[in-house]
């Protein structure tokens, strides 16, 4: 049984781009063993994947944080050695990075990757054995596709599967909307004022509010929106596979341009994306169910707007 291992470590976005290369990869490859190198906090969701055989966890992110300590450098070697245990048949890079690449060259079996034109970091390219032309101009989803069916041999074809069934997360019960109110970026956020706004309006229509966070700031304004709409749930903190339980449940969700928005449409949840301080052409969120994606970069929507994008893209 050939072994296939998969480097697309992080973000949360980036990660769920890469979930419809596996789709394909599987029904192109049955007999093969597929393994992923990925962030170890997103493990739990790339476990979701019914493709994926073995998850490869680093956590290059925490080990930034304290890289000095010895018991850091004694987990580092750790995963390091078992990247080494497995002869890969094929090694694929969809992340592009000169990190990436070089795990990718300690692993053992043929790299492919993209070519140094076609990635940010163009040093990359020099840890591959196999490099690719893929254009920069296509969304992550498609050049992520097509990487892997060129290093594997066959041509992407049809919509974009994410491998992910919100059949398995449904919930009876009172329907609840997830409004997507946190970005790692302030640039990318929408007033509260408006998130309170809109939560109004959800609430009018018998629907539950839910107001998920992810760092302490967060869990504030959360917590702020919240106090202003009776009744509206701010749920603890919890891995990525409990918060996919979350979102898969809604009746809807509404966000803005983070990690979470992508994770809602590859579960083909109701979905209003926001975006206001990026745009939307090239990582817009993309999935087989209701979408609709409003503003751009420097152009955020009204409230009335997306009050009226959601009570449509809603109707499913």
């Amino acid at each position: 049984m050939p072994d296939i291992l998969f480097i697309k470590t992080s973000s949360l976005g980036d990660v769920i781009h890469h979930m419809p290369a596996l789709t394909e990869a599987r029904a192109a490859r049955p007999a093969a063993r597929f393994a992923w190198l990925v962030e170890e906090a997103f493990a739990p969701l790339v476990r979701l994947h019914p493709a994926v055989d073995a998850v490869v966890p680093v956590a290059s992110r925490r080990w930034r944080k304290s890289w000095y300590g010895p018991a850091i450098w004694s987990e580092i070697a750790g995963s390091l050695r078992a990247l080494r245990v497995v002869d890969y048949e094929t090694i694929i890079d969809t992340q592009g990075l000169l990190r990436t690449g070089i795990l990718a060259r300690i692993a053992r079996g043929t790299r492919h990757g993209y070519d140094a034109g076609s990635i940010r970091e163009p040093l990359a390219a020099a840890f591959y054995d196999v490099r690719h032309t893929v254009s920069r101009d296509l969304h992550a989803v498609e050049r992520n596709r097509i990487l892997t069916g060129l290093a594997l041999g066959y041509t992407p074809q049809g919509k974009p599967d994410f491998g992910l069934n919100r059949a398995r997360f449904e919930k009876s019960g009172k329907p609840y909307a997830v409004l997507l109110h946190a970005t790692a970026q302030a640039q990318k956020e929408w007033p509260a004022d408006n998130w309170i706004a809109l939560g109004r309006a959800i609430q009018r229509q018998g629907i539950e509010v839910v107001v998920p966070w992810g760092t302490p700031a967060e869990r504030a304004r959360a917590e702020r929106i919240a106090a202003s709409l009776p009744g509206a749930r701010v749920p603890d903190r919890a891995p990525l596979d409990r918060v996919a339980q979350l979102i898969g449940g809604a009746h809807s969700v509404v966000g803005v341009d983070t990690g979470l928005l992508h994770l809602a449409a590859a579960l083909g949840v109701p979905l209003v994306a926001i975006f206001t301080g990026s745009q939307p052409e090239l990582t817009k969120p993309v999935g087989n169910g209701p979408l609709t994606v409003l503003g751009a970069l420097g152009a955020p929507p009204g409230v009335e707007e997306v009050i009226a994008a959601w009570q449509t893209t809603g109707k499913d």
